[in-house]
């Protein structure tokens, strides 16, 4: 009974033991990967930091694409963090593993020595042979050798169970070893990204205490940018309502093939219609207007997250990324309008059944309006201002209801 007990633990201890390495090797290959890409993040930080610095000037964009880095520089200590605690956790539930299995281990040899005590001393010191022949009947003699069978049997089968209970222990401690190797290593970095987190927060704030004196400043800079802002939605309104005005004018000439939506006062061809429905399904998957690039704006009105006093305002958002780089179509569709615009430059609208998008700050374009684009085609250039800085503006419209474009594209 004791042996079916040590047998029932020893197999019960390998199936927690696996079950639960499984669970923690999934969530350590999980912050690995989420390290990977913040760590790839912060590399497009630096590229793209990195071409402004010649020109680099003491402003809100600045500081907003200083405050994304070091979001990202935070998130990347907050990940390596988690990993060293769960560094820890491999630790101490191995080290009680090694514990438990080697209290198995003795009270298995403890176990085969009272075994083979037993059977001498039941043997009364007669060999195998001997012990077989001095049956005093045949009933005796088959017990006896069915006796031996069994004991044989469980011999080996004990002999077993210590020889794989002792190779489990051995890994035991290699990956014991393995464990407190890797939580060096993952220390040694999380201090040197722990440095580089304290260096960016330092640049922040001497950031923050100059533009703090600004404060007029930069709120004159705000206005005037809200002013510019209000001139663009004025455009892209009267674009959309231009647009629909054309689609009803066409529904009146060709009501047999044209359809309404429901919930939008835009009507539609089938295939609008179908192009509309892809787009609205796409959600959260369209690429971005440009390859490589970070936020430095988001969509909506908060208080900036480091500038005490400042509210930032923004219909959609600014993607910044380097020089010269190539802006595309984030889905297929057709070019309505083209303009310029003061303080947005070069500016385009694409139609995509009753969604539209706007890119903006454009250096160039090379697409014409009445045309057909499919998704990440390039259609211009950003374009690059006096500060060095390389943002494109990004908006997202149904009708003529205003949309939160960081919604619409894949996140990083």
């Amino acid at each position: 009974m004791r042996r079916i007990s040590s047998l029932f633990l020893f197999f019960t201890c390998l199936i927690i033991s696996a079950s639960s390495y499984s669970q923690v090797k999934k969530t350590r290959e999980e912050l690995e990967r989420e390290k990977i890409e913040v760590q790839s993040r912060l590399k497009e930080f630096d590229a793209i930091l990195k071409q402004t610095t010649a020109t680099k000037r003491t402003s809100i964009g600045e500081l907003n694409a200083l405050t994304r880095q070091f979001q990202s520089q935070n998130r990347l200590v907050n990940t390596i963090d988690r990993e060293v605690k769960l560094i820890n956790s491999e630790i101490t539930e191995t080290e009680n593993k090694i514990s438990a299995l080697e209290l198995q281990l003795k009270d298995l040899k403890a176990e085969y020595s009272r075994m083979i005590y037993n059977s001498s001393k039941l043997n009364r010191g007669l060999s195998i042979i001997g012990f077989v022949f001095s049956s005093s009947n045949f009933n005796q003699l088959y017990m006896r050798l069915k006796y031996l069978k069994q004991y044989s049997d469980s011999r080996k089968q004990q002999a077993a169970q210590i020889e794989k209970l002792s190779a489990d222990l051995a890994n035991q401690r290699v990956l014991l070893d393995e464990r407190k190797q890797d939580k060096v290593k993952v220390l040694a970095e999380e201090k040197a990204e722990k440095e580089k987190l304290e260096q960016m927060r330092k640049e922040q704030q001497g950031l923050v205490n100059t533009l703090s004196k600004k404060e007029r400043d930069i709120q004159r800079q705000i206005a005037a940018t809200k002013k510019q802002q209000e001139q663009l939605n004025r455009m892209i309104k009267a674009a959309i309502e231009e647009e629909i005005r054309l689609a009803e004018a066409a529904a009146k000439i060709e009501n047999s093939t044209s359809t309404k939506k429901a919930g939008t006062s835009m009507p539609m061809t089938p295939e609008a219609a179908a192009l509309s429905s892809s787009f609205a399904g796409n959600k959260g998957k369209l690429p971005w207007p440009v390859e490589t690039g970070f936020i430095a704006l988001g969509y909506g009105t908060y208080p900036h997250p480091t500038l005490k006093g400042i509210t930032l305002e923004s219909d959609g958002i600014d993607i910044r990324t380097q020089p010269n780089s190539n802006v595309r179509a984030v889905f297929d569709g057709v070019v309505t309008k083209i303009t310029t615009i003061p303080g947005y430059g070069n500016t385009l609208i694409i139609k995509h059944g009753e969604y539209f998008t706007m890119y903006s700050r454009l250096k160039s374009i090379s697409v014409k309006a009445g045309q057909n684009v499919k998704a990440k085609e390039v259609i211009g250039q950003v374009a690059t201002n006096a500060e060095g800085v390389s943002e494109v503006h990004f908006q997202t419209w149904k009708g003529l209801q205003i949309m939160d474009p960081s919604t619409w594209i894949t996140s990083k």
